[in-house]
């Protein structure tokens, strides 16, 4: 039996195109809703210098231009729909506004739809590189109250010998 509604959690990364083959290869779901967040380029400049060390500028931001994250987190969510349409599921477009975390948007969007299960790839980061560079899908499944299906990375070729 399907269940109502799937969040798919889509970055256009190699993993979350194995994640949203593997939501169509092993679930099923009435609506599945493929979500890109994003953070605007103003943000992501001030978080930037801040960082660095660096004065912050007054940004200056114009309500007649569109944000360009915006309009590539548009680009890729569109690519996410076209996948998971073809992986066989009925996928509708969603972007959401990083106002704190993209693992936080994630999660006020699957609460604001009541969603059945978040389905999410994961970089498979371990050792020192996991503590250092902890995952999305990790804070998702730590921070919600759903059910997550976290789809690991495929595992590189074996090296032919010579």
């Amino acid at each position: 039996m399907p269940c109502d509604l799937m969040l798919i959690a889509y970055d256009g990364s190699e993993n979350a195109r194995r994640a949203v083959e593997y939501a169509g290869r092993f679930l099923a779901a009435n609506r599945a809703v493929v979500l890109t967040a994003w953070e605007p380029m103003v943000r992501q400049a001030a978080r930037l210098s801040g960082l660095s060390g660096v004065v912050q500028p007054e940004w200056m931001t114009d309500d007649e231009i569109e944000d360009v994250a915006l309009v590539d987190a548009r680009n890729i969510n569109a690519e996410g729909v076209r996948l998971a349409k073809l992986a066989g599921l009925n996928a509708e477009p969603r972007t959401a506004e990083c106002t704190t975390t993209i693992w936080n948007a994630i999660v006020e969007v699957a609460d604001e739809l009541n969603v059945d299960i978040i389905v999410a790839g994961t970089r498979g980061a371990t050792g020192i590189r996991a503590l250092l560079h902890s995952s999305v899908a990790d804070a998702v499944l730590k921070h919600c109250h759903r059910p997550v299906l976290m789809v690991p990375p495929g595992r590189e070729p074996a090296a032919k010998q010579a």
